[in-house]
């Protein structure tokens, strides 16, 4: 059984694609690729079909991160295939959960840095589509720290299905 995992973001092009990458480089080296399948979304179609920001890209190259993608917007009928559905600020969780057509639906969605413990009580990846490169950095790190905690909570999942 596979267990699945969708970022969300606003447009798909920043935040959501770059966890998208970074995560699933985390599932391939615990192992996990063949029982997890990562993607990611935006809360709105602006950017349906373009690629990330060349921004986002050049981070995701420079720290040796895989950068395909190809931005697309979250559907309410996705709830039904999803496992968890992690979103990368607040206002995304809140219009995530409106989305969600049950309330174990609304239980799927999840703030990335609730899963690091060094995040305290800000728990919004920055949006960084409107500064410099300097933004994106900080975004590939915040991604980076709260993926080690979001793998174990998987690998739990994951592990708790096989057994």
């Amino acid at each position: 059984m596979t267990y699945r995992v969708c970022f969300v973001c606003t447009g798909n092009i920043c935040r959501s694609p770059m966890a998208e990458s970074v995560f699933r480089a985390r599932i391939a080296e615990a192992g996990l690729d063949g029982l997890v399948e990562v993607d990611s979304a935006g809360t709105g179609g602006w950017h349906e079909g373009d690629g990330a920001d060349p921004r986002t890209v050049s981070v995701l190259e420079g720290s040796g991160y895989d950068s395909g993608h190809r931005a697309r917007q979250f559907q309410a009928s996705w709830f039904a295939r999803l496992d968890l559905v992690i979103a990368l600020d607040s206002g995304h969780l809140k219009a995530l959960r409106r989305l969600a057509p049950t309330p174990e639906d609304a239980a799927k969605v999840r703030l990335l840095r609730s899963y690091d413990p060094a995040a305290g009580d800000d728990l919004d990846v920055p949006d960084p589509y409107y500064g410099g490169r300097d933004g994106f950095e900080e975004c590939l790190e915040m991604v980076e720290a709260a993926s080690e905690g979001l793998l174990a909570a998987v690998r739990e999942q994951v592990e708790g299905c096989a057994a």
